[in-house]
């Protein structure tokens, strides 16, 4: 498959003023961080009132394009760039009062452009500005943010003059060809868009364009540091499906195994589980003496790439998921024969198996289990990490009572979900009853679809059925409705109920938005059930009020009119 490739210029003078306070930068890193993390192109310019302009600008330019690479693999764009430019701009405010006394210390505008697969993320706070040249066209893709007082222009957003700073954020698809354009206000404030496009269209080096552009501007009197960067996509990674295929199939499917036979060094003890999907062997690393698992993928997905493509996907994201409530997966130190995944061996249960074990139990009898499975839930979710089949059979339970989650083959990482590739990665997954209603009608799931099926299995644990009569499909949404579990469980105070209730809503939007919040309120009553459950049945349940004084009405006219007959 081809690589991204792009070629690229800067130029920066400090004009009529003595010293130069922009900063601009790019970088191309190697694979696979070029996939995974995409090519990153910065430019900065200290603020004119500020004591320490030039320091604020080079650092912004030096720490992200430093620490977006260092973020996690799994994290998307966004998350990576917000969580650097947070961080970065409470230091700078921080610095700015520590050493300076002022607001004004270290302050700086600041644009990124981020080229990952086949889209750009721009992120823009300042008054610098992104454009972008496409087929002889010049389009701005960020707002100035300026304020104008008394014929003024003045920065009401910059890096480093607040605690807590907004930055817009865009997405588009770029194509081969496209050429993008950051610039500095000593450029753009003396230089029209038709200047830009003509010196764009005449073509050139990089550099060389650059360099023509800041001549033009300072020929227009311009009185400010001039700085800009350009970049010319030359090459998009290609969505070739032949290639992709040659890549997943690089080792061949393993052989049926027996016990006794040693495959890479791993001596196979006995098969602990098979499906149509995948075959599960306790087997012997004979280097360490140490019994683990080996996953291996049924020779009838052969020719699946999907099927493949999430095979692999599994120890991909098993490797990064350090966690003690995540399930291991181990690192093959040894070249590799054929295709199989190795994870640690976890003696014990699965909870279908302790609820089989532990009918109706008292809510305190179930706390534990609970708490550990949100810690392992919350590491995805920190991962950006969404799991998608989160379901009793996926949850083990060791002999000393920790709680692993398990399978991550349907997992879906917001990092990787921002790929291009020639497969279809979005079918519908999880299953039948633990399934966030989103994925049936078609829509973006989210951590929400994660608590929906933790929902159900705490409501599971509880009650021993699930919280629907029957299961949810896209033609009974709407009428299938929620049974209230302290109906089934009389152990189950009401305000728990409710907690149950507002795990599993079938909208998105209604149910908990983070784990810590459904916590709390398994754990402790939350005053606002408790207000409801005082309140009058008319106003908790006007429903059910009206449907029994319907059958109230009704079963007295039937006895009036008895009467009446006899």
């Amino acid at each position: 498959m081809s690589e991204l490739h792009i070629s690229h210029g800067s130029h920066s003078v400090a004009g009529p003023k003595p010293v130069n306070e922009d900063a601009c930068g790019i970088h191309i890193p190697e694979a696979p961080l070029l996939d995974g993390k995409g090519i990153a192109a910065v430019i900065a310019d200290g603020m004119s009132g500020a004591v320490a302009g030039h320091e604020a600008s080079q650092t912004s330019v030096t720490n992200f394009l430093s620490d977006y690479f260092s973020t996690s693999e799994t994290w998307s764009v966004k998350k990576s760039a917000h969580t650097i430019l947070t961080a970065l701009n409470r230091w700078l405010y921080g610095q700015g009062h520590a050493s300076y006394g002022t607001s004004k210390g270290l302050v700086c505008t600041f644009d990124a452009v981020v080229i990952k697969s086949t889209t750009a993320h721009i992120f823009h706070v300042g008054d610098s500005r992104v454009y972008l040249y496409r087929n002889n066209s010049l389009e701005c893709l960020t707002n100035d943010h300026q304020t104008h007082v008394g014929g003024r222009s003045f920065l009401s957003r910059a890096m480093g003059i607040d605690l807590n700073v907004d930055i817009d954020y865009k997405t588009i698809a770029v194509e081969e060809g496209d050429r993008f354009l950051l610039t500095t206000d000593g450029m753009h404030g003396f230089l029209n868009d038709h200047h830009i496009t003509q010196t764009l269209a005449s073509g050139g080096e990089d550099s060389e364009i650059c360099q023509r552009l800041v001549e033009q501007a300072l020929a227009n009197n311009s009185d400010d540091n001039l700085t800009c960067l350009t970049f010319r996509i030359d090459q998009l990674p290609a969505s070739d499906e032949d290639a992709f295929y040659q890549q997943l199939t690089a080792l061949p499917f393993p052989p049926p195994l027996e016990p006794g036979m040693i495959l890479d060094g791993y001596r196979i003890i006995r098969e602990i589980h098979a499906s149509k999907r995948t075959q599960l062997y306790l087997v012997l690393d004979i280097e360490s003496d140490q019994q683990l698992i080996m996953k291996t993928p049924s020779v009838n997905y052969e020719d699946d790439p999907l099927f493949i493509d999430l095979f692999l996907h599994e120890e991909w994201i098993g490797r990064r998921a350090n966690n003690p409530h995540i399930m291991k997966v181990m690192k093959v130190e040894r070249k590799r024969q054929c295709l199989y995944t190795i994870t640690e061996y976890i003696e014990g249960q699965t909870l279908r198996q302790w609820m089989d074990q532990h009918p109706l139990p008292a809510p305190v009898e179930a706390q534990d289990i609970i708490g550990q499975l949100i810690k392992g839930l919350r590491a995805f979710q920190r991962l950006e990490m969404i799991h998608q089949d989160l379901k009793p059979e996926n949850i083990m339970i060791d002999l000393d009572g920790t709680v692993k989650i398990i399978d991550f083959g349907s997992t879906k990482v917001a990092g990787l979900s921002e790929i291009t590739t020639p497969i279809d990665q979005n079918s519908l997954l999880g299953t039948e009853n633990y399934t966030a209603p989103e994925y049936l009608l078609g829509q973006k799931p989210s951590n929400r679809s994660d608590i929906f099926s933790l929902g159900v299995m705490i409501y599971e644990m509880y009650t021993g059925k699930l919280p629907f009569s029957e299961p949810l499909t896209k033609r009974n949404l709407n009428r299938v409705q929620y049974r209230h579990a302290c109906d089934i469980n009389d152990q189950l105070p009401p305000w728990m109920d409710q907690t149950l209730a507002k795990a599993v809503q079938k909208r998105p939007e209604l149910r908990y938005e983070s784990l810590s919040e459904l916590q709390r309120d398994l754990t402790q009553a939350n005053p606002e059930f408790v207000r409801q459950n005082r309140a009058p049945l008319m106003e908790r349940n006007p429903l059910l009020v009206w449907k029994s004084a319907t059958a109230f009405f009704f079963l007295l006219s039937v006895i009036e009119l008895i009467i009446f007959l006899g």
